[in-house]
């Protein structure tokens, strides 16, 4: 549709015949060429002299031309506009970041599928967590993967193709035996601080023992919380085992705690799937519908039109004039 911008500026128009009535032409006397037998010449040819000025008045055509000009100029400053049909964009409100351990433990067949048969931990986790992915299709996500030191595999994207095929690829062993939790807690704080998004979420899977972090995970936690950052930890494994690959519960259940995050555990495929149904429902999409319209100005019509009527009006009688000076001269 049409529309003006500014359309009180259409309240100038009547300014032209406000000055004409506020301030009306100045007279003023001047000296003429006086003739000794002037009442003569007036009593013969029946005038009663009187006193009179020469004011200049507009022609008809120079009365329109410039009316229509001045109504076209004053269109142009109230900015006449196009509006075409608003366009939508659907803004993320939230970044998820997912944080995966990829030590050499990762690798241990002990997870056991629906189906009954046992598999290494990291299909399961690949399975689950790109089934995790394609249920956030309105939120940025962003993996790190993390062993003897974390690693950022994708940056926060709404590319959720790219994600999924990263974890597709994903392999145990790749990043270090160990595991190093804490400072992967500190690297997502590190990439959560480019984001400008209301909520930072970040999911942690780990199956073992903190052993190689030059950042204790605690500490890292408290400045998580400080950045506002919630953390959900998900533990896999065996908790009764012993060294490195020994499921730290405790750590995690504080480090949950801590940041408002839960935490969960997850003995086989169908546990760990469950878990991720449940972070999905905990952590609803949250989405910022923003609407435009874009618009299309369309000052320059009305005002070229004022500047070419003024031109056929005046450019003419301007050469007029000229010839008639040269034909005198």
């Amino acid at each position: 549709m049409y529309q003006l911008d500014h359309p009180w500026l259409l309240l100038v128009l009547p300014a032209p015949l406000l000055v004409w009535w506020l301030f009306p032409a100045h007279r003023r006397t001047s000296a003429s060429v006086r003739l000794p037998f002037f009442g003569q010449v007036a009593e013969a040819a029946g005038i009663r002299p009187t006193e009179g000025s020469v004011i200049a008045r507009c022609t008809w055509p120079q009365l329109i031309f410039e009316t229509l000009a001045w109504c076209l100029l004053v269109l142009a400053l109230a900015r006449p506009q196009f509006v075409e049909p608003p366009l939508e964009k659907v803004e993320p409100q939230r970044d998820l970041m997912l944080a995966l351990d990829l030590s050499q433990s990762m690798d241990t067949k002990d997870f056991r599928a629906p189906d009954g048969k046992t598999g290494a931990r990291v299909d399961a986790v690949r399975k689950v967590v790109a089934d995790f992915v394609t249920k956030r299709p309105g939120d940025r996500i962003g993996l790190i993967a993390f062993g003897d030191a974390p690693y950022p595999l994708v940056p926060f994207t709404m590319d959720h193709q790219t994600v999924q095929a990263v974890i597709a690829e994903t392999l145990p062993g790749i990043a270090g035996p160990r595991t190093s939790l804490g400072d992967a807690i500190g690297l997502a704080i590190k990439m959560f601080e480019n984001t400008t998004v209301p909520e930072k979420v970040l999911i942690v899977l780990t199956d073992g023992n903190d052993t190689a972090s030059k950042m204790p995970p605690a500490k890292a936690a408290d400045i998580a919380k400080r950045k506002g950052i919630i953390i959900h930890t998900v533990g896999i494994g065996d908790p009764a085992a012993t060294g490195e690959d020994k499921l730290d519960t405790e750590t995690l259940q504080k480090i949950a705690a801590n940041t408002g995050g839960q935490y969960f555990f997850g003995g086989d495929q169908t546990q760990l799937a469950a878990i991720y149904d449940t972070l999905d429902r905990i952590t609803p999409e949250d989405q910022k519908n923003l609407s435009w319209r874009p618009r299309i100005e369309l000052f320059h019509w009305p005002l070229g039109a004022a500047i070419g009527l003024l031109a056929i009006y005046y450019i003419p009688r301007g050469l007029a004039g000229l010839w008639r000076r040269r034909a005198v001269a």
